[in-house]
């Protein structure tokens, strides 16, 4: 697959065939997130496989009512326009997916969130070379519970930046339209 098509491949994915993720595919493509670049080269990133679907959603329901609790604190939040499908007890912030992993790291690297980011880009374009589809769920990332977080692995130091969803697509959708780049200054 050449750049170009890698690129328009990679989708935001949520209908998949129901068909597992072999756990050695999942290691690969974390192996290939390793070329990442990071600040300091510190590579702060950890990995969370989750294959088993009643834990998937368990994660989803855990992150819905942390996202209605913070609806119900800020009426006004971004989060407003999701509401009604948060309060639909049969959906799913990860989409039945049949493999979440959940990027995360220390909480005190300050450039966390973009190591974290490109770490997830390369997850993805990796996933894409092997047929698979993935979404990044940032819904799925608002899970708090001390003990669900140490029995699915988090340490205490760690947060989840990076929710990523991860299966065999059932299509892969037409690339949306994109406009052309805004270059502000060129000196």
């Amino acid at each position: 697959m050449d750049f170009k098509t890698l690129l328009t491949n990679r989708r935001s994915i949520r209908d998949f065939r129901d068909r597992e993720v072999s756990l050695s595919v999942v290691k690969e493509i974390i192996e290939d997130t390793c070329f990442a670049p990071t600040a300091s080269n510190r590579q702060p990133c950890r990995f969370v496989i989750i294959r088993d679907r009643e834990w998937i959603k368990k994660l989803s329901a855990e992150s819905k009512r942390n996202l209605l609790a913070d609806l119900a604190r800020n009426p006004d939040s971004p989060l407003k326009q999701y509401e009604a499908t948060l309060r639909d007890e049969k959906f799913n912030v990860f989409y039945n997916a049949p493999c979440l992993v959940l990027v995360i790291g220390p909480r005190d690297v300050y450039s966390l969130e973009a190591d974290c980011g490109l770490t997830a880009a390369y997850f993805m374009f990796s996933a894409v070379s092997r047929g698979l589809g993935t979404c990044w769920v940032g819904l799925g990332a608002h899970i708090r519970d001390r003990r669900i977080l140490k029995e699915i692995g988090v340490p205490d130091e760690c947060r989840i930046v990076a929710p990523i969803i991860l299966g065999y697509p059932v299509a892969i959708p037409p690339v949306s339209e994109r406009h052309a780049p805004d270059i502000v200054g060129v000196i």
